[in-house]
Formats: structure tokens, C-alpha cells, sequence
């Protein structure tokens, strides 16, 4: 894997003053390349992980709700910016997906490492209808939705891992 640069046309277009720049990217996560998804969703993690610790599923699931508005607005706010759609850079929609994710944690670092592999494989992958929301929802829902389903499939194997198969 060799080290990249973010595109420096797209860097030139960004206002770092702004907010939703710093959101969209997740605090510079999505200017860290390659694999800037792979890097925004390891930012991700300690975040989901301390929600989890301080208020279990219910405090993650709060901040799920906040984070889907957020995201929409930033990825707005970004793809306006640049003249992009769905720019790699965006990385608070893995953000989302993610925590998502982590719903179906047991909070042990196997359940843990499987919720981020999971995560990463349904979004890179993206089986229907991710792949389907990914290319034919428009503007910020197109950028978010797609990463959300790619969460609630991994979630859903997670969980089914989690009850079954790491259970007996």
C-alpha cells in the first residue's frame, strides 16, 4: 500500500474554517490516505466505544440520531464546497455506520475487531441495497445512507455472531 495524497484541487476548494469541513472529514480522518473510509472509520471507534462505556446502547444509539442530521449537514456543506459527490474525504458517514455497528457489541475486543471488519467489508462490498442507495440517492442522503444499511448489515451479522456462533 503506498501513501497518497488527498487530490490538492479538492484540498484548495475547502474552507478548514468551516466547521462542517472539520465534521465531514472527521477531524482531518478523511485527508489521511489511502483508504481514507478505512481511516474515518478507525477515528470513529473511540468515540462509539467511550458512548458505549459511558451510557451503553442507549447513549450510543442518542448519538447515532445526532450524528445522521450532523453528517447530512456536513456532507452538504462539503460536496458545496468542492463540486463533489461523495467524495472519498467524506468520512462521517462511516462514522454513522459504524456506531451503528457497534450496537450489536458485546464490548469485548473480539466483538469489537469483528464490528470494525464487518463494517469496512459491507461498505467496500456494498450487497443490495447498498449498492443501490450508493448510486441513486442524490446530494448528502446518497453520501450517508449507503454507509447506514453497510451498518445495519454488519450489525446484523455481528449480532448474529455474537448469539450464536461465538455463544455455544
Amino acid at each position: 500500500m503506498k501513501f497518497s495524497l488527498p487530490d490538492p484541487e479538492i484540498l484548495a476548494k475547502l474552507d478548514f474554517k468551516n466547521p462542517a469541513t472539520w465534521v465531514a472529514t472527521w477531524f482531518g480522518c478523511g485527508l489521511m490516505h489511502p483508504a481514507p473510509g478505512t481511516w474515518g472509520t478507525l477515528g470513529a471507534l473511540p468515540i462509539g466505544l467511550i458512548l458505549l462505556a459511558l451510557g451503553g446502547k442507549f447513549t450510543l444509539l442518542a448519538g447515532i440520531v445526532i450524528i445522521i442530521p450532523i453528517g447530512l449537514w456536513a456532507s452538504n456543506k462539503f460536496e458545496t464546497m468542492t463540486g463533489t459527490h461523495d467524495n472519498s474525504m467524506i468520512v462521517i458517514d462511516e462514522v454513522a455506520g459504524l456506531w451503528i455497528t457497534l450496537l450489536a457489541t458485546t464490548f469485548n475486543p473480539l466483538s469489537i475487531l469483528l464490528a470494525f471488519g464487518l463494517f469496512r467489508f459491507f461498505d467496500i462490498l456494498k450487497p443490495f441495497p447498498v449498492n443501490w442507495l450508493d448510486r441513486n440517492l442524490p446530494g448528502a442522503k446518497g453520501v450517508m445512507c449507503d454507509d447506514l444499511m453497510a451498518g445495519v448489515y454488519a450489525g446484523l451479522c455481528l449480532w448474529g455472531i455474537n448469539n450464536y456462533a461465538l455463544a455455544g
